[in-house]
């Protein structure tokens, strides 16, 4: 069984670019106000919610292991 990422959507820094959509378009949506959010708040790790988190221009999605609260992105310093 692989492991499950708890996401989390800052709305307060999300600018709607949209990038996480077009990565991972079954993972977020954007509402009426162009705000993401995901569509759960956990999911089967994968490369699509990854690379929406990586490229979010303001760094607003974070994905933790779901079992251990452990960050998986954006990278602790």
């Amino acid at each position: 069984m692989g492991d499950r990422w708890h996401i989390e959507v800052d709305r307060s820094i999300c600018i709607g670019s949209g990038m996480c959509v077009g990565h991972a378009p079954d993972g977020f949506d954007l509402d009426s106000a162009r705000q993401s959010h995901a569509r759960a708040t956990t999911a089967d790790a994968n490369e699509k919610l990854l690379a929406a988190a990586e490229n979010c221009p303001v760094e607003a999605i974070t994905l933790r292991l779901a079992d251990s609260g452990e960050t998986v992105f954006p990278p602790e310093d």
